[in-house]
Formats: structure tokens, C-alpha cells, sequence
């Protein structure tokens, strides 16, 4: 499968006059550069929020495990969170992918604020570290080959 670059954008639920309160929601756009450019970037899709609960960030808690699950399926080519073990609320939990999640909540996802953008190359590369220094050489087919710089 060829690499394809992506962004996740991620936006904080909060509470809007008229529409009274909104969920996060993290949706995965085109790439694009610059704030004027980022206004106007093409949503491809939205993650789906596990039927079980919402997505949080900016803390680390089940929100934000959540949020990762989904992030990290996604940039992982894994398919359905909960059906490959990483979900929040997956069983079998596959123990590997759970720990990789419960990282990447705390090293990324807790340091976020409201609103944020997160490239699909960082999350490969933040990744493979992972796998890397841990010793992990059974990487996800994603892993095996990372995206050139020039993608980035």
C-alpha cells in the first residue's frame, strides 16, 4: 500500500450558544500549510467516537485513550480500533497495541490543548520509536517503511 499523508485535526467539544453542547471531534483533512491554507483544508472523513464514550485530550484519561485508539488505527492502516485490540473498549485487548495507546496518550495527546493538528507521518515516526525502544522487530506492516521527509 502506498503512503498516504493525512492530518487529524482535533476539536475540543465546548458549548455554543445556539447548538448547546458539542462533542470532540477529530477529523482527518488534506494536508495543508499555513494557517490561511489550514481554513480551507478538505475533510476526507471523521473518526467514528466509540459507542462507549467520547474523545478527550489535554489530560490523560479514557477520553484520550479513546482519541489515541482511534488516531493510531487510523495512521496504522489497523482498521476497526476495537476489532484489531487497541480501542478503548476492545476485547481481546491486544497487549502491545494497548501500551503503544496508553503512550501515545500520555507523551502526545495529554500535552494538547482545545484545538490541534497532528500529521500522520509524526504519529508513524513517534511509532516506530516506540516499537524500536522497546525491541519490538513484529512492526505493523505501516511501520515497516516510513514516508520520506519530503512527505512530512
Amino acid at each position: 500500500m502506498a503512503y498516504e499523508d493525512r492530518t487529524y485535526h482535533g476539536i475540543q467539544g465546548g458549548v455554543a450558544e445556539e447548538d448547546g453542547w458539542q462533542p470532540a471531534r477529530i477529523l482527518v483533512e488534506k494536508p495543508e500549510f499555513g494557517p490561511t491554507e489550514r481554513e480551507k483544508a478538505e475533510v476526507l472523513r471523521e473518526l467514528a467516537e466509540p459507542e462507549d464514550g467520547g474523545f478527550g485530550w489535554g489530560y490523560n484519561g479514557g477520553g484520550t485513550s479513546a482519541a489515541a485508539g482511534v488516531i493510531l488505527a487510523d495512521a496504522l492502516d489497523l482498521g476497526d480500533p476495537d476489532e484489531c485490540g487497541i480501542g478503548y473498549a476492545a476485547y481481546p485487548e491486544d497487549k502491545v497495541l494497548v501500551q503503544l495507546r496508553e503512550d501515545f496518550c500520555d507523551d502526545v495527546l495529554s500535552q494538547f490543548c482545545d484545538e490541534w493538528r497532528l500529521r500522520r507521518g509524526v504519529v508513524l515516526r513517534w511509532a516506530r520509536a516506540w516499537y524500536l525502544q522497546r525491541g519490538i522487530t513484529d512492526l505493523p506492516a505501516a511501520l515497516q517503511q516510513l514516508p520520506p521527509f519530503t512527505d512530512i
